[in-house]
Formats: structure tokens, C-alpha cells, sequence
């Protein structure tokens, strides 16, 4: 079915106050999960309103957190973010790493113990709208077999990118290190869809079609992904004096505590590397020449990356954003939550 933008913001907002967060803190939430629904990026969207719920009310997400930056230098910072919700989180280290990046040319500002934060190419666009280049990346906890191993040690450990180009051009990027985000197989659950075999393994360690037989999730391009979890795991965990690898806390056990997880925002400002202007238009000509390359047989168009996305958004604008209809009913429903998540998690050691 679809609904609207609005009408999807709203359930979402009501639902995440009626759990125990602040009204402007379930705003940004609902903000962040909206974006990602009309973006097509359902695996971090609306179907992840009822673990949150959850949490929440359990105390999992602090309802009433206190925020401290700690500026530790003239191009770094640390936000402690005090397990709020990660959305409001991230965005607010955003805006802080912008602040910087504006004044300074770069900024890197770490997040510190905070929860999920969803689709992370929400808070580098936020970067991209005010004429700057973003980049995040964030740890995860761990549901992925390293390279050539049998046991899971590190998340899905997603980056994303963002580059302004002219007017509203925006290219941006957000991938999971794993073939495919945990959140994809939530999505196909939701769905009752099957799953490519190329994504996950079951418990015996062998590929499966089976959503609800996932037992540890894939590295992106073998020992490539393995390396790039690695590296974000120290960037967003290590470097920030988090736990990390099989320490990270699980999305699905505990929900009564927080999840102290990282994320590390990198924030540059063209304009202190060559001419702003300069800069956005070469990355709007790279958009319409990566569009005017020749396909390969079996395609019609090649995309910039993001680009599909990007069509979704404003198909979503005009005629209404996808939802399950099983998410929608819990939606409208009174039920802070209708099953519990803290019994399901498949990734448990």
C-alpha cells in the first residue's frame, strides 16, 4: 500500500513518543525513517519502528539524555552522546562537524555511546546541503563471518559519502560492508520474500534463500569487505574508546540497556582545497557523464551512484511512499509493540 510522506512521519512520530521519547527527539527519528522508505531503502525504514518502540520503552534508548561536546581540538570533536537515540545523535554531531568544517576547511567529530542511527547517508546529505563534502561511517554489531572464518566478529559496519553539485544536486553513496545490510533481510522478512543465497549462511554455514534461516551475513566482495569492516570498526569504535569486533553490544539482547555504539563524521570544505564553485560543477558534469556513458547489454541507462534512489524520492513525493501492510496496522494500532525483539536474536554467540 501506499501513504503519503506526511501520513507516514506522523504514525511514526506518535508511536516513537508514545514509547517514551521527546517529541522533537521522535521528529528526528521519524525524519531519518521516512527518508529512507521514500529513498526504496526499506530495510532501515518504518520496519524498524517496532524494535525501537521497544527499546525505548524498556530504557534501552535514553529518554532523557545529556548531550556534551568535547571540542579536543581546532578540527575535532567528540559528542557524548549519552545512549539518545542514534538518529539524534548523529545529526546533531553532523551539525557540530559542519560548524567546524566551515570555519576550518575539516572536521572530525566522533560520536560516543549512542544507539542505531539508521541509514547514515541522511546525515552526510545534511553536509552536502550546506556546500560540503560528507562522509560517515559506523560500527555495528557483529552478524558477519570474517573472510574465510566460520564464527561472526565484526557488523555490517556501513560508510556513506556525499558531494554537493550544482542547485540541488546531491551524489551520494551508502553502502553496508556485508553483500547485503541486515536491515534487507528484516525487509524480506516483513515481505515473506526469499533471499539471494549470495547475502547470508545458516547455522550450519551454508548459503541460504531462507530470511528466517539467517544465521551470519556475508563481507561485500569477499576479503574487500572483510578489510573495510576492519578499518571502520577502529575508526567508529577503537579510536573512540568503544567496545569493538565481538564486543559490540547486540541489536537484539538487553534491550534494557544501551547499545554504546560509535560513529565518526569527516566534514570537508571544498572551498578550502580549490573553488567551491568550481567544485559543484564538476561534480554535476560527473553525474551527467556517468548518465551518458554507454550501457552494457541488459541495461538501459547507467546511474551515478544514489541516482536510483534518487528516482525513488521523487516518486515517493508525488504519488506516496511503500509500506507493508503489516507495519502499517502496527502503526495505527495502540500496541507499543506486538511481538517482542528481544527473544529473536539470531546472531547470539
Amino acid at each position: 500500500m501506499k501513504i503519503s510522506r506526511e501520513t507516514l512521519h506522523q504514525l511514526i512520530e506518535n508511536k516513537l513518543y508514545k514509547a517514551g521519547l521527546k517529541r522533537e527527539h521522535a521528529a528526528i527519528v521519524a525524519d531519518v525513517l521516512v527518508y529512507a522508505d521514500a529513498r526504496g531503502i526499506h530495510s532501515h525504514g518504518a520496519v524498524r519502528v517496532e524494535y525501537y518502540a521497544e527499546r525505548i520503552s524498556k530504557g534501552g534508548t535514553n529518554r532523557e539524555p545529556t548531550f556534551r561536546i568535547e571540542n579536543t581540538g581546532p578540527c575535532t570533536a567528540i559528542l557524548h552522546a549519552d545512549n539518545a537515540a542514534g538518529q539524534v545523535a548523529a545529526k546533531m554531531g553532523m551539525e557540530h562537524a559542519i560548524e567546524i568544517a566551515k570555519k576550518n576547511g575539516v572536521a572530525v567529530v566522533g560520536i560516543s555511546r549512542m544507539g542505531h542511527s539508521g541509514a547514515i547517508s541522511y546525515f552526510v546529505r545534511q553536509a552536502a546541503r550546506e556546500s560540503l563534502i560528507g562522509l560517515s561511517i559506523c560500527q555495528s554489531d557483529p552478524m558477519v563471518v570474517p573472510f574465510g572464518g566460520a564464527d561472526i566478529y565484526y557488523g555490517t559496519n556501513p560508510l556513506a559519502f556525499a558531494a554537493p553539485g550544482e542547485g540541488d544536486d546531491i551524489i551520494t553513496f551508502d553502502m553496508a560492508t556485508t553483500v547485503q545490510a541486515w536491515g534487507k533481510v528484516l525487509d524480506a522478512r516483513s515481505r515473506n520474500e526469499s533471499i539471494p543465497e549470495s547475502w547470508a549462511v545458516d547455522k550450519n554455514g551454508a548459503p541460504t534463500h531462507d530470511p528466517f534461516a539467517v544465521n551470519a551475513l556475508l563481507p561485500a566482495a569477499g576479503p574487500k569487505g572483510y578489510g573495510l569492516m576492519m578499518m571502520i570498526d577502529i575508526l567508529s569504535g577503537i579510536l573512540l574508546g568503544l567496545p569493538f569486533g565481538r564486543q559490540v553490544s547486540s541489536m537484539y539482547e538487553d534491550l534494557h540497556a544501551g547499545r554504546n555504539l560509535g560513529q565518526l563524521h569527516l566534514v570537508i570544505n571544498p572551498a578550502f582545497f580549490s573553488s567551491c564553485e568550481l567544485f559543484r560543477k564538476h561534480i554535476s558534469q560527473t553525474m551527467q557523464e556517468l548518465n551518458s556513458v554507454k550501457p552494457a547489454p541488459g541495461f538501459k541507462q547507467v546511474y551515478y551512484p544514489g541516482q536510483d534512489q534518487d528516482i525513488k524520492q521523487k516518486n515517493a513525493d508525488m504519488n506516496g511512499i511503500d509500506i507493508v501492510d503489516d507495519i502499517y496496522q502496527y502503526l495505527i494500532s495502540d500496541a507499543l509493540y506486538l511481538k517482542s525483539y528481544e527473544t529473536k536474536n539470531p546472531f547470539a554467540q
